[in-house]
């Protein structure tokens, strides 16, 4: 009898060893997430991509964050612009005797028609109506609002292309308008949260009137609390950005933390941008008046750029001791040893922005940017679009370069989510809803598209599709970015 119960005990110890191998070996989201990456097309995993759960959009500039397609919609469509009329410079030429400009001469410079008013007659010759434009001069100035014509960098950007936006993010009756639309497309990304970079000073109405910080301030919250707004699922706060380069500079970052201490509801952040390589805005320079600004007002959160430079420099360490919680671009952080070896396993988040990098020539090799060093070496990292409007891009094409160049596993692709909710400038009561809304979708899209047959569930994905994904990707399917929902 026991002859024939040990063959019978020892098959059922095989297929017990049999099944405990086949779990083991079953498809899990970190091998499939494997199996696309090796095997599926462009255009497949874009989409994918696309449909993935995503956090917060960290780093991202009021004006050049928004599609520009939409910005020239809003400037010729008098149904979004309510009747406003505007004019663009569409060619320069000296004017005797006129009065100096009050900022750089720029084609495709755009004014509302009461600025437009106020210029000589021969001054006036030099803009159109931007009703009355041609099919080719309206191409030129959308082209005039992004970087995609070869050899432009950053000089184009800085010194021409910001000066182009004109007044439309200014004027709180389309600004907040802008914003929302904006919303809508990152909602359908799958992002949950935006931290805007703006000023709230030199604001306007529809006649271009002067309004107050308070005014601005009251125009976003109203805006915000519209259903189209809450519809889209994104929560939006916002940072006080100060250029670091301008004279004033210091002044600024009083007011800013003054405002923000009155505002703290919405406005949760202070921000350092402006080019690095000017001299006058090196964050060393800023050591005293934060130093006042910490002993007056209760804690505001710090997220500054530095480290956006081709050069080895101390402007993160500098930036670090200003106070900030996150370092914006961080670019050139691995040739500053010290610094590098205390962000690892720290409380600082680098926000990195790899279609910005690119574009401006910072980094100009995708092997030699440090982000995938800094995921994999315990330095906090998210992924951001800095100014995707003006790279025509999306945040998808953010980590479809991530995932391509450096074969993020699934861990570490869904650990750039997380990080950008947790170092969010959010109390706990509005970042934890976030946080568990983040990890329910997460565990959705693993149910539905990280299975044997993600293929075929990838086909059911219509996703936006960018200019620069489009070339940068070779994707097949036509961009559609610019379509206003």
């Amino acid at each position: 009898m026991s002859s024939l119960l040990l063959p019978r005990a020892a098959i059922l110890s095989l297929l017990l060893l049999l099944v405990a191998a086949t779990r083991a070996h079953a498809a899990t989201p970190a091998t499939v997430f494997d199996d696309i990456k090796a095997r599926a097309t462009p255009d497949e995993l874009y989409r994918l991509l696309f449909a993935l759960p995503k956090g917060g959009d960290l780093h991202h500039h009021s004006g050049g964050g928004v599609p520009m397609d939409y910005v020239v919609e809003y400037y010729t469509n008098p149904a979004r612009n309510r009747g406003q009329k505007f004019y663009l410079r569409t060619t320069i030429a000296h004017v005797p005797h006129a009065p100096a400009p009050a900022m750089p001469a720029v084609l495709f410079h755009v004014v509302r028609e009461s600025t437009w008013k106020t210029y000589s007659p021969a001054l006036r010759e030099q803009w159109k109506l931007v009703t009355a434009l041609t099919a080719e001069e309206k191409a030129a100035w959308l082209s005039g609002l992004k970087l995609d014509l070869p050899g432009e960098g950053r000089d184009e950007f800085f010194e021409k292309t910001w000066l182009r936006l004109g007044p439309i993010f200014g004027d709180i009756t389309l600004g907040p308008d802008l914003l929302v639309e904006n919303m809508k497309a990152f909602g359908r990304e799958g992002v949950r949260y935006l931290e805007m970079q703006v000023s709230p000073w030199g604001a306007t109405d529809a006649e271009g009137r002067p309004v107050s910080p308070e005014d601005y301030a009251r125009a976003y919250q109203a805006r915000l609390a519209q259903p189209d707004a809450l519809a889209t699922g994104v929560t939006v706060r916002l940072q006080i950005v100060v250029i670091r380069f301008l004279p004033g500079a210091e002044d600024k970052i009083r007011d800013a933390y003054a405002f923000i201490d009155a505002h703290r509801d919405l406005f949760v952040g202070i921000n350092l941008a402006g080019r690095e390589d000017n001299g006058k805005g090196q964050a060393a320079r800023f050591t005293n008046v934060f130093r006042e600004m910490q002993r007056k007002y209760p804690r505001i959160p710090l997220a500054i750029h530095a480290g956006e430079s081709d050069e080895a420099n101390a402007n993160i360490r500098d930036t670090l001791l200003l106070g900030a919680d996150r370092i914006g671009h961080g670019v050139n952080i691995l040739s500053d040893p010290a610094t590098y070896l205390l962000l690892r396993n720290n409380r600082y988040l680098v926000e990195i922005n790899l279609v910005s990098n690119r574009l401006l020539d910072y980094v100009t090799d995708p092997m030699q940017h440090p982000f995938p060093v800094l995921l994999r070496t315990g330095v906090p990292v998210d992924l951001n679009t800095d100014d995707r409007g003006m790279w025509d891009s999306t945040f998808t094409d953010e980590y479809f370069t991530a995932v391509k160049n450096y074969n993020l596993s699934w861990a570490e692709t869904v650990s750039l989510a997380r990080n950008s909710l947790v170092h969010a400038f959010l109390d706990e009561p509005t970042k934890a809803p976030l946080l568990a809304n983040y990890e329910k979708a997460l565990a959705v899209y693993e149910v539905r598209y990280l299975t044997a047959d993600w293929r075929a569930a990838s086909t059911g994905i219509t996703p936006i599709v960018s200019n620069y994904g489009n070339k940068a990707f070779r994707l097949t399917a036509p961009a559609n970015l610019g379509e206003l929902r």
